[in-house]
């Protein structure tokens, strides 16, 4: 950024002042022919700083124009969506940023996934801390938004599901001086608390992350009270796609996963441990 005249002249009166062989300047008269001087090149300096600056701008802006895009950039833009909002004609940046209603943002977690001849935006939306899908109509806005500020020729496929259904069988062998027969802790403290590390883990990930196992099973066996974690088929899937067993990862479709409840309920067993 070009500094003003007045700044760059106390340099050169700073530098003047620095250099013993220029002692013998001492006027201080605002005529003084030195410090005229001082003014005509600051003058100078100014103009060419804001020659370098008009030069930089149009360097960036042809770039800007001109550079493909990354997948982080698709992340960012999808984020930035404003609901309800038109954008400025042969932009793709909104009139007002951050907009003056958070709630037109209703893309809170996106992802971008390169796939064969086409880019995949997976987005989805926070309602009452929960994670969930856009509705159709925000969806169908905000394809229209990705579609109007994409790269020429790059194929997007825009897709907001429920999250991808995870289904644990396990048999926890549980301390019975800490939990009861139910999982529950004795001090009445937690009803739940497997449950509820599931859905704590779960939360936990990154949107579209990888859901790694060993992971899964380390969390579980961090319990209070949970001796061993016995993972006997750890399984999810999404929409009508048959389960998958997870040896090993997963990343689920819809970028998140929600634990099966009522799965939970009748393939989660409790055995007392003993030494």
């Amino acid at each position: 950024m070009a500094r003003s005249i007045a700044q760059i002249q106390a340099a050169i009166v700073a530098a003047k002042e620095a250099d013993g062989t220029l002692s013998g300047l001492t006027s201080t008269s605002m005529t003084a022919i030195w410090l005229l001087w001082t003014y005509v090149v600051a003058t100078c300096q100014w103009t060419l700083e804001n020659l370098f600056d008009a030069h930089k701008n149009e360097v960036a802006g042809i770039i800007a124009t001109q550079k493909p895009h990354t997948l982080q950039w698709y992340v960012t833009m999808a984020r930035a969506f404003q609901y309800g909002v038109a954008l400025p004609s042969g932009s793709d940046t909104y009139a007002v940023v951050p907009p003056a209603s958070l709630s037109v943002l209703v893309v809170q977690f996106a992802a971008a996934v390169e796939l064969t001849n086409l880019v995949r935006i997976k987005v989805a939306a926070m309602t009452g801390g929960v994670l969930g899908p856009l509705s159709p109509t925000q969806l169908t806005a905000f394809t229209t938004y990705m579609g109007q500020i994409k790269d020429v020729g790059v194929r997007l496929q825009c897709t907001s599901g429920v999250a991808d259904t995870f289904q644990p069988t396990m048999i926890i062998y549980y301390d019975p001086l800490v939990l009861d027969a139910t999982g529950a802790r004795l001090d009445g403290s937690e009803p739940t608390p497997v449950k509820d590390a599931i859905n704590t883990f779960l939360g936990s990930l990154p949107f579209n992350g990888v859901f790694i196992l060993n992971n899964f099973i380390a969390a579980m066996q961090a319990i209070p009270g949970v001796i061993i974690a016995d993972e006997v088929s750890v399984q999810a899937f999404y929409g009508s796609v048959p389960p998958v067993v997870i040896a090993a990862k997963y990343v689920p479709d819809a970028g998140y996963m929600a634990l099966d409840n009522a799965w939970f309920g009748t393939n989660v067993s409790y055995v007392a441990y003993a030494a």
